[in-house]
């Protein structure tokens, strides 16, 4: 009998938890020992993390899934006064107060199913560690005292770049230690993913933080509705986008439901194309059009009036080939996707130098399913031998280098049939 997998999540994450863990119970402790320092201005961000917690969606399509959690507690690092008077909260008292405010507002969450990740609330202890730890112990020094004009906003949003480069740097390590995929293009694709909502999430944090200074804590819920329609506004797009990618992958399940390819065939070179998509540094938006084409690739044999044997296409002609891309490209462009997406689907026969690198994927990663399938079990490494040995035209040999490294870390190495 062969066991079954370890569930166990590698060294490198453990880590990374327990360091988050012995933080926090530090921060603890320091602030049982000293006690709360302001305490209105403690409840007033603690209750602003908490609602930004009870706003959770986990599967919202967008990487930070409590914006306004994670402004308000970015903005308590870094506030050094409250309406003109110094505050004095230090670095324990602030990761205490959104570790507990996290906690409280994760409840709900918790009595329904859902639940935010062992690893997302580490970074978020150790990320807000560090821009307290950034910012208090200068700040209370009187570091930053006579910083006047732009010096001082400029200063905060230097903080919070570094403090976004430190997460990450840590979403990155442990996806590496989760995926074995290499650390460069997983930071890439990190800070890629960090344009957009996490953005606005350091922006308003800098906001709030000068705006309390000023003002006091009536400054808080002011600057919160913009972040709050911001995040409303994310959630309709990535709504928006799972129907568009719904209606996609349904298109392409005509070729199976018509019997012309294997069930499951499109949606298994999607998920593969996609892994080598990201080992090749391909950023979000032509991830999107990869995965789409992908899922659309064989839509042209919905055109033959007589179809090919278990849609292996790979094994045809190359003219014979280029005839089905052709057809399948038209096919796209009826539908109304993007046409980005008819150009890979169209121009995934041709000679891999001619080819958009998506094309050069999607051909080589189906060539690879087909032949892996046909091969019953095991039969991976030996599709591989044969993309590596196939005609020089035919496949990138960068592409087939990244399959097999894809390969090699657990994709799939010998398909299922559906």
């Amino acid at each position: 009998m062969t066991s079954a997998p370890s569930t166990r999540p590698p060294p490198a994450v453990l880590t990374v938890r327990a360091l988050a863990v012995l933080v926090a119970v530090g921060c603890l402790a320091r602030v049982l020992g000293d006690g709360v320092a302001e305490r209105p201005v403690a409840l007033a961000f603690g209750a602003l993390v908490v609602l930004g917690e009870l706003l959770r969606r986990p599967g919202a399509g967008v990487r930070e899934a409590a914006p306004l959690g994670a402004a308000g507690a970015l903005a308590y690092a870094l506030l050094g006064e409250v309406a003109g008077h110094p505050t004095h909260h230090g670095v324990a008292q602030t990761v205490t107060v959104v570790v507990a405010a996290s906690l409280l507002g994760s409840v709900p969450h918790l009595a329904l199913g859902p639940e935010p990740g062992a690893d997302e609330a580490a970074r978020r202890v150790l990320t807000v560690a560090f821009a307290a730890v950034c910012f208090q112990p200068l700040y209370n020094r009187g570091a930053f005292q006579g910083w006047e004009g732009p010096a001082y906003p400029l200063l905060l949003l230097a903080l919070l770049a570094l403090t976004v480069l430190c997460d990450a740097v840590l979403a990155a390590g442990t996806a590496r230690a989760r995926t074995g995929r290499p650390f460069g293009p997983l930071l890439r694709e990190e800070l890629r993913g960090r344009v957009g909502i996490t953005a606005a999430v350091c922006a308003t944090g800098a906001v709030m933080a000068l705006a309390v200074a000023v003002v006091g804590l009536w400054a808080l819920p002011v600057f919160s509705v913009p972040l709050l329609l911001a995040q409303l506004s994310y959630r309709r797009c990535a709504a928006v986008r799972a129907t568009y990618r719904q209606t996609i992958a349904s298109l392409a399940r005509a070729t199976e439901v018509a019997g012309h390819t294997p069930a499951g065939h499109a949606h298994r070179v999607a998920a593969l194309s996609g892994a080598v998509g990201r080992e090749l540094g391909l950023s979000g938006p032509e991830l999107t059009v990869l995965e789409y084409a992908a899922l659309m690739h064989d839509i042209g044999q919905l055109s033959l009036v007589d179809p090919v044997p278990a849609g292996a296409t790979a094994r045809l002609p190359a003219a014979e080939q280029r005839r089905i891309a052709r057809l399948g490209g038209a096919v796209v462009r009826r539908t109304g996707v993007a046409d980005a997406v008819a150009v890979v689907v169209e121009r995934q026969a041709d000679p891999h130098r001619e080819q958009p690198v998506a094309a050069r994927i999607v051909r080589a990663v189906n060539a690879y399913e087909e032949r892996a399938r046909d091969a019953g079990p095991g039969g991976g490494p030996a599709a591989l031998a044969e993309l590596r040995l196939a005609p020089a035209g035919d496949y990138a040999p960068e592409v087939v280098a990244a399959l097999a490294r894809v390969v090699s870390r657990g994709g799939l190495t010998s398909p299922p049939v559906g």
